[in-house]
């Protein structure tokens, strides 16, 4: 199919195009089913005319086996195909003889037209072998099968348009429900659902995947307003510090101090620049971005991101790793999730953390354990939520670090909980996928 013709048949409504296949399809059937019916009858026909012409020649043979004239009407010829009854030349050829002598009759073409030719021996009174011959003209056979295959291809396009009008007005009644739909979802307000019809149709299973269509799409909503909404709020804060702290700067450029202002500009434009990277992560993350899993070393990636942590004398952190485990992700993915597990320790720690590896089968787990206050168990999925910060005095944490960490190893099948561990505070149990 060239382009034009394909894009000229993708332009078409659904109901004219399955009106157009079912015509073409209509006429096809119909004179296939024509030339094979014509075709029975054409034999039926020959059939009844060979019987014919069979008892023609019967007739005529017993009168040469009685040495009596013979009819007008047929000939009488020897095995050699040689005229005998004295009527001029032979009618048929040799070969035609041949296979008449043989009982097959044979369509010879004449001067008059076509004619069948049948045969049937006799002895002759003498005892040589004779062939009676009669025969019959087809050039009216031939005329009444011209006229009924005209007729044939006639109906059979009549018949097509009546079937593809058929089509047309069954196509228009059979959509019309799918109208109905279309025109309700277009007018549909937000939170509303289409009706499902009672029927199990698979109109019935439209309106089902269109009805979780608009479920999806109404929580990427809300979840898109209420991250920009909540990323609005946290970006205020260190921005109105930033702001603050430069109008200070500007007013009193000689002022004593002037270090310290800049360095808590400085530490102000890192936890801005710290929440904006986590920001881009997560949104990233949502969008389903992420590059193939390879085998990542999560002891090693352990050692890399305690070696990391900032110097603090006041909390120890130690490491228990039975053997070498690898984990289905990628390096960076595991480095996002073990700073933001062990920054999240490390905040709210009293004076040790524990990160333990542990195989399991199909699965590694990463355990890490504080002697915190712990989270309270109405709250240990809620922990998991962006921007949620239960004790914001622990620190300066954005509340982004725990849904980073969910929304990474959840892309690779992973899980994310939060219990109570044996030194008191809280256990984070991030189960990875084995490499």
């Amino acid at each position: 199919m060239s382009p034009s013709v394909r894009g000229w048949w993708t332009r078409r409504s659904l109901r004219t195009r399955i009106t157009l296949v079912v015509g073409v399809v209509a006429v096809v059937a119909l004179l296939a089913l024509g030339r094979v019916a014509g075709g029975l009858l054409f034999s039926a026909l020959v059939s009844s005319g060979d019987a014919a012409l069979t008892d023609r020649a019967a007739e005529a043979a017993r009168a040469v086996a009685a040495g009596t004239a013979v009819p007008g009407d047929v000939r009488v010829v020897d095995v050699a195909g040689a005229p005998v009854d004295g009527r001029g030349p032979g009618p048929v050829g040799p070969d035609a003889v041949r296979r008449l002598a043989a009982g097959e009759p044979v369509v010879a073409v004449g001067d008059p037209g076509p004619r069948r030719w049948v045969a049937v021996p006799v002895p002759a009174p003498d005892g040589s072998p004779r062939l009676v011959l009669a025969s019959r003209d087809l050039d009216g056979v031939a005329a009444l099968f011209a006229d009924a295959a005209r007729g044939l291809v006639v109906t059979a396009l009549l018949g097509a348009v009546g079937v593809g009008a058929a089509a047309w007005v069954a196509t228009r009644v059979a959509l019309r429900p799918v109208d109905r739909m279309r025109a309700a979802a277009a007018s549909l307000p937000p939170g509303e659902r289409l009706p499902v019809p009672p029927a199990r149709d698979e109109l019935a299973a439209l309106a089902v995947e269109i009805n979780a269509l608009l479920a999806r799409r109404d929580d990427a909503v809300a979840r898109l307003e209420r991250f920009t909404s909540e990323s609005a709020h946290e970006l205020r804060s260190p921005i109105a510090a930033l702001r603050a702290q430069a109008d200070v700067a500007v007013a009193h450029p000689d002022r004593a101090g002037g270090e310290e202002t800049w360095r808590s500009v400085a530490r102000e434009a890192e936890r801005l620049s710290a929440l904006v990277a986590d920001l881009l992560a997560l949104a990233r993350a949502d969008a389903g971005e992420r590059v193939p899993a390879r085998s990542v070393d999560l002891v090693d990636a352990v050692g890399e991101a305690l070696a990391r942590l900032p110097d603090d004398t006041a909390i120890a952190t130690t490491l228990w790793a039975p053997m070498p485990v690898a984990v289905a992700a990628t390096p960076a993915e595991v480095a996002i999730v073990l700073d933001n597990v062990l920054a999240n320790a490390r905040r709210h720690a009293a004076t040790v953390v524990h990160v333990s590896v542990v195989p399991a089968g199909r699965w590694v787990r990463l355990l890490v354990d504080d002697d915190g206050p712990g989270i309270a168990p109405e709250d240990r999925d809620r922990v998991f939520d962006r921007f949620t910060r239960l004790r914001p005095e622990a620190g300066d944490g954005s509340g982004l670090g725990l849904a980073l960490v969910a929304r990474l190893v959840a892309g690779r099948d992973g899980t994310t909980r939060a219990t109570t561990s044996p030194d008191g505070g809280t256990r984070l149990v991030v189960r990875w996928p084995a490499a």
